[in-house]
């Protein structure tokens, strides 16, 4: 069977056969946190399906042939800005919030990078490729500032598929009487005081947003490699402005070979943003939901597409984890996933088609064998759910509950003498409230007996 992998790659717009550049060898590089505030659903995405794509390859060719490259950005101007508003230094909350992304990635069920470079780790880098960007022609100094000579790369806003002056008037570019031309970015800035700041040749200040992802997938991965990832709001200006530093300061013809980007998510139609007072947190879920909930709602629809957010899709991947779990079964030895089983995930990461696998694997496991049994749970492992033991799932869900057993069969007692004395009314009030509290209740046979919902 062809086990080749498509990827829909952003620089042409169309799904394309992936060919490594070395397949003893692959990059990845995605994109990670600006570490300014707790990370919402919508960092979650590219976390999850990143996740699976770093799966997939090691898969494919090796776990010890794929490099995942995640960087962490720990200054930027949304840092500097909340660490005032927060009245935290810099250095305490950017601790802080990496410490809270990295409890948020093992609650969704993710793998831990390779790397995991931070942007004040490479600072001397940034200089470095700065300073080769002004030697080449491509930068200059305006009042302590770098900027980049945006007109010298002939292929700007390839990636984008627009013209340079559309990207300009469509875009919210930086307004500054120090630039040469409007569309220019800058590399470096000058640090006001009491902010982060480095030596340099230009004075104290600090680098540009875009220049340190050039500079950290270079260092791990080298100046081109095969895939770049994140969400589809980087694609102008961020990446499009990598895309130009690095093959300028590199001499390359390529940056990345194949360029992923994940669709948005929406609240109930309507795009996530402060202004709209809808951002959901992860923290927001941890309570409520095991974080395998979150990540199977995450791949509920095709990366690439918008993913609308309500709590209907929450209950109904409880409810498809919770039934999944009645086949689970502890494996102890090495589990063979059919080939035919992974082609949905070869095939441009489709986590729909490939759930819908999951579905039918669970039929046919339910009366199966332990065999049958085993190959449903090893293909859940490989995206990251049932990953968790039976007992730790039961535990999660009686944590939730707030009533204790006492409290459920003295409830269930009260339901049992309002029916005899046919207080029907009552029986229903009192079944209702337990199944708002998580507890299921079933008659049979002249007995009541209850479950965890």
């Amino acid at each position: 069977m062809n086990k080749d992998i498509f990827l829909s790659n952003s620089l042409g717009g169309e799904k394309q056969k992936f060919i490594p550049i070395n397949d003893k060898n692959i990059g990845m590089y995605v994109c990670g946190p600006t570490v300014y505030d707790d990370p919402h659903i919508g960092n979650a995405r590219p976390i999850v399906i990143f996740d699976i794509l770093f799966k997939v390859l090691k898969c494919k060719y090796g776990k010890n042939s794929v490099t995942y490259v995640r960087n962490i950005t720990d200054i930027d101007d949304k840092i500097i800005k909340s660490s005032k508003e927060k009245n935290i230094s810099i250095l305490d909350l950017t601790k802080n919030i990496t410490k809270v992304f990295h409890e948020d990635c093992e609650y969704l069920k993710c793998e831990t990078p390779s790397h995991e470079p931070k942007a004040t780790d490479n600072i001397k880098l940034m200089i470095e490729m700065i300073e080769n960007l002004i030697k080449k022609g491509f930068a200059y100094e305006s009042d302590k500032h770098i900027y980049f000579k945006v007109k010298k790369f002939s292929d700007y806003g390839k990636l984008s598929n627009k013209k340079l002056d559309d990207l300009i008037a469509g875009s919210r570019v930086d307004v500054s009487e120090n630039k040469n031309n409007p569309e220019d970015f800058v590399l470096w800035k000058p640090s006001e005081t009491n902010e982060p700041s480095w030596d340099s040749p230009w004075g104290k200040g600090r680098p540009g947003w875009h220049l340190e992802c050039s500079v950290m997938s270079k260092k791990y991965l080298g100046s081109t490699f095969d895939i770049h990832g994140g969400g589809r709001d980087l694609i102008f200006p961020h990446h499009e402005n990598e895309i130009a530093q690095s093959v300028c300061a590199n001499d390359t013809k390529a940056f990345a070979k194949y360029w992923v980007h994940n669709g948005f998510i929406t609240i109930s139609k309507e795009k996530m943003a402060k202004s709209q007072g809808n951002i959901l947190k992860i923290s927001n879920f941890k309570k409520k939901y095991n974080g395998q909930v979150l990540r199977l709602a995450l791949i509920s629809s095709h990366y690439k597409q918008p993913l609308d957010w309500n709590d209907k899709l929450m209950d109904d991947c409880y409810k498809t984890i919770d039934k999944w779990y009645s086949c689970y079964t502890k494996i102890n030895k090495k589990v063979l996933i059919d080939d035919e089983d992974l082609m949905p995930l070869y095939d441009d990461l489709n986590t729909p088609s490939y759930i819908s696998v999951l579905h039918k694997l669970f039929e046919k496991a339910k009366d199966g064998s332990i065999d049958d049994k085993e190959k449903f749970v090893a293909a859940c492992n490989f995206i990251g759910l049932l990953n968790e033991t039976k007992d730790q799932w039961m535990s999660f869900k009686k944590s939730k509950i707030k009533l204790s057993e006492a409290e459920i069969n003295s409830m269930i007692d009260q339901r049992n003498k309002a029916r005899d004395n046919k207080n029907y009314e009552l029986a229903d009030k009192i079944r209702n409230e337990l199944m708002d509290k998580g507890i299921l209740i079933e008659d049979k046979d002249g007995k009541t007996t209850w479950k965890i919902k």
